[in-house]
């Protein structure tokens, strides 16, 4: 083998959640492009469909599936439809997620829910029932989509958003602990941390402060449609198969300021 041996997704099926948009799209192309067959999942799953048949003109397999990643009847209905397909399940990542913009005094309590159940308990339950899997299959990966947000507070000036940042750190801890648990069963367990991306998400928020963002971004930049693809590859393949509990932050060197 050589070193970009360790880094080919061929034969590979992973689940991407949230896979029809935005970074999770970028980063199930990036695993298409590494030859690896790709499950994406969303509530939209119209936009899951577009994004399946792009990639499989690169020459995989994909399929497109509808799923609220806070329904545990979803969950388990995506897993068995992987399975039936593909006969395996080998890559999971987390990337559903949701925000509200809000200051904490008039964040509305049904707001900090919807952000709590999408981000954090969907991400347990996609990793609980995949885990599963690769629990008896004897190995897998696991990628959180945490962020920046989530490794300490924001100005609120451009991002006021109290439940996002809280939801975030969650995944931040709950990457680590879960890394821990299954170790013994040779699932690696890591996060990615973006900064900003211009996602429809975070238009808004972008537009709003894009001056603040760039004074506080060494590169002088925003994140690109390329700039997940190889860190998410590194995760997912065998060239990180000593690296587990990881957050990588992707941010342009905002969190070194």
């Amino acid at each position: 083998m050589t070193v970009l041996d360790y880094f080919t997704l061929e034969g590979k099926t992973a689940i991407v959640t949230g896979g029809g948009r935005g970074l999770g799209a970028q980063i199930a192309e990036g695993f298409a492009e590494a030859g690896a067959n790709v499950v994406i999942c969303s509530r939209k799953v119209e936009a899951c469909e577009e994004m399946s048949d792009k990639l499989k003109e690169l020459g995989v397999d994909s399929i497109a599936l509808s799923c609220d990643v806070t329904n545990p009847d979803d969950v388990k209905d995506v897993v068995n439809r992987t399975l039936e397909r593909f006969g395996t399940i080998d890559i999971l990542v987390n990337n559903s997620g949701a925000s509200w913009g809000a200051s904490v005094v008039d964040m509305p309590l049904e707001a900090w829910r919807k952000v709590m159940e999408v981000n954090v308990t969907g991400t347990f339950l996609m990793s609980q029932e995949i885990g599963k899997v690769m629990i008896e299959k004897g190995g897998g990966k696991i990628i959180n989509i945490a962020s920046v947000a989530g490794l300490g507070g924001t100005d609120p000036r451009y991002m006021d958003t109290i439940g996002y940042n809280t939801s975030k750190g969650a995944v931040i801890t709950f990457t680590k602990d879960l890394a821990v648990k299954w170790g013994q069963h040779n699932i690696n367990v890591n996060a990615i941390a973006p900064g900003f991306f211009p996602t429809k998400m975070s238009s808004a928020l972008i537009e709003h402060g894009y001056d603040r963002i760039l004074e506080q971004t060494p590169l002088k930049r925003l994140g690109t449609n390329e700039d997940l693809k190889g860190v998410a590859l590194f995760l997912a393949s065998k060239a990180s198969d000593f690296v587990t509990g990881d957050v990588l932050i992707v941010d342009g060197g905002t969190h070194a300021m």
